[in-house]
């Protein structure tokens, strides 16, 4: 070795290179020294949101955040990334850093959690390089803030559509990709981030508002964001400093900007104040502070392309990277979510769509719900409109005739009745009734379809149409009232003839029992009649020769009293008076 080291001393630099460089990586440990905290205790202001809304400026209303179209251009590279050396305004430090630019941030761009999902709920931390390379990320730098003795994440974090965790509407800055492929940046309520009509798919907490539509907004952040708890001035302190920096813009494109400059707390790297010039300078319009100090750093192919600024635990002399929480990862394009929301198919990193279905998730449908309007729904094939209704946006009744789904059922109301375009009942004009109008009224009823009730005197039947008492009944109707009088009368009259012999006394003995009893007695009469005149006849038959002699009986002596002498009695053959034949006989 001695000798190999005489001959040529450059190979020996080489050797003691190597075995530095495998001493370090068994030791590769940082220090968590250059630590560059917002806030004392916690992390977040303790008012609500709505105290950051009215002290906004009053030209931004009550809008909080702002949203921009991102870039939908694809090409041969998901981003493109550049290292700079670039001097400082006002002072004569310079700073060195990267800036990545992407083109379609939302199939290139995810928030992941350390060591990937779970490492949030797990408190865990890891390096950007360890992160990076597990998930394949072409670029990457750190993203949200952690706290420094339980490494819990803090803040919003939505990885890739999956809400990781609910900051609870602390208010700190906010960067965000929605479902829909817009950039938001800014301050967001609790119903803000837990909207589900345009959902986060990627979400991630920092501090500090850098750039606001262009415009420098660290003033106001600082009033939206600074805790009036604290008494230590140490979140003044955080703005004003010169150190290590990440941050995560856009430009007028709607492309993704992440900036990453190397710096040591106190003595390289730039202040918020110097951040902000420098990304406006550039170009950006909006734009957040990450995490800074010790945890900035830049990742190439999962390799460390940064400068940090914790020193090694094993060798002071060397700079490691920090352990920290979120990373923002640049990968090559995906479809978001992978199953293009189970209406496409994901080919070369975009969602191809099937029919009836839009937008780079092919989540939202080609008619859109609104356009159907109050009568129909929206479906893949477009509008089905309610029953009764047709058109494109479900806008027209059926024509006249046509009633149901799709207009397409027929519908016949006889004498002129109107058929209902929904359910194809016919409403009757006045005079009529039926399923299709085609039965005149009953006598009593009047109106459309045969709903009102006649109120004529002693219950007389009206005009089926108008309901008038004085009406004359058409010919059919008039032969039903004659043959309906006839029919009552002759049922009044009988019912009357029943009652009568209801309610009269009942003899004892029938007709035709007294007439059998007369005829009996007449029988009767008329033969003992015959018998007394035949014996009558027998009689006088018998005694006329002997009665050949007459009786003189004088007039005095027919009243039984003599005229004065004695009677002389003049007999025939000896007889007296008593002998005499009855009064019948003489």
């Amino acid at each position: 070795m001695a000798a190999v080291s005489v001959k040529c001393p450059f190979l020996w630099m080489l050797l003691w290179l190597c075995v530095r460089l495998c001493e370090t990586k068994k030791t590769r440990v940082s220090m968590d020294d250059d630590v560059l905290l917002p806030y004392a205790h916690g992390h977040g202001p303790s008012h609500s949101h709505r105290h950051v809304r009215d002290c906004q400026p009053v030209i931004h209303g009550n809008v909080t955040h702002e949203v921009w179209p991102s870039s939908h251009r694809g090409g041969p590279a998901a981003a493109e990334s550049s290292v700079f050396v670039s001097d400082v305004p006002g002072s004569s430090r310079w700073v060195y850093g990267h800036m990545t630019v992407v083109h379609d941030p939302l199939r290139t761009v995810s928030v992941l959690e350390p060591s990937g999902p779970g490492g949030c709920d797990l408190h865990q931390r890891a390096t950007v390089e360890e992160t990076a390379k597990a998930a394949g990320c072409l670029y990457a730098q750190n993203a949200g803030f952690f706290n420094t003795h339980t490494h819990k994440c803090l803040g919003n974090v939505v990885s890739d559509g999956r809400r990781v965790q609910d900051s609870g509407g602390l208010q700190n800055a906010q960067f965000g990709i929605r479902r829909d492929g817009s950039l938001v940046f800014g301050y967001l309520s609790q119903e803000d981030v837990l909207d589900q009509s345009n959902p986060f798919v990627q979400l991630v907490s920092g501090v500090v508002w850098l750039l606001r539509n262009g415009e420098v907004y660290i003033n106001q952040s600082m009033t939206a964001e600074c805790d009036k708890t604290q008494e230590t001035g140490i979140f003044r302190t955080f703005v004003d400093v010169v150190s290590a920096r990440t941050a995560v813009g856009h430009d007028a494109e709607g492309k993704l900007i992440l900036v990453q400059i190397d710096g040591q707390t106190g003595k390289r790297g730039m202040s918020l104040w110097e951040m902000a010039e420098f990304l406006k300078q550039y170009g950006v319009i909006n734009a957040i502070n990450l995490d800074g100090g010790g945890s900035s750093t830049y990742v190439t192919d999962g390799s460390l392309a940064s400068y940090p600024s914790d020193h090694c635990e094993s060798d002071s002399r060397w700079r490691c990277s920090r352990r920290v929480s979120t990373i923002l990862c640049v990968h090559r394009p995906r479809c978001q979510p992978a199953n293009c929301s189970g209406h496409g198919d994901c080919v070369d990193g975009r969602c191809q769509c099937q029919d009836g279905w839009q937008g780079p998730a092919c989540d939202s449908l080609v008619c859109q719900p609104a356009a159907c309007g109050p009568h129909g729904v929206c479906t893949p094939n477009g509008c089905v409109c309610d029953a009764g209704w047709r058109g494109k946006n479900c806008s027209q009744e059926c024509l006249p005739g046509f009633f149901g789904d799709g207009c397409k059922q027929d519908c016949t109301c006889a004498n002129g009745g109107s058929c209902d375009h929904i359910h194809g009942r016919c409403t009757c004009p006045p005079g009529f009734h039926g399923d299709t109008c085609e039965q005149a009224c009953p006598l009593g009823f009047f109106g459309p379809s045969c709903a009102q009730e006649c109120h004529c005197d002693d219950l007389c039947p009206c005009d089926p149409q108008t309901g008038s008492c004085n009406a004359t009944q058409r010919g059919e109707s008039n032969s039903t009232l004659h043959r309906a009088g006839h029919c009552l009368a002759k049922q009044m009259f009988t019912s009357w003839r029943r009652d009568e012999e209801a309610h009269r006394e009942q003899p004892h003995l029938t007709e035709r029992t007294w007439l059998a009893i007369t005829c009996t007695l007449a029988s009767l009469l008329a033969v003992s009649l015959l018998v007394h005149l035949l014996w009558a006849c027998r009689g006088s038959a018998a005694d006329m020769p002997a009665r050949r002699d007459y009786t003189y009986v004088p007039l005095n002596d027919i009243n039984g009293a003599p005229s004065g002498g004695d009677a002389q009695t003049y007999t025939k053959g000896g007889f007296g008076l008593d002998d005499l034949d009855s009064d019948d006989e003489l």
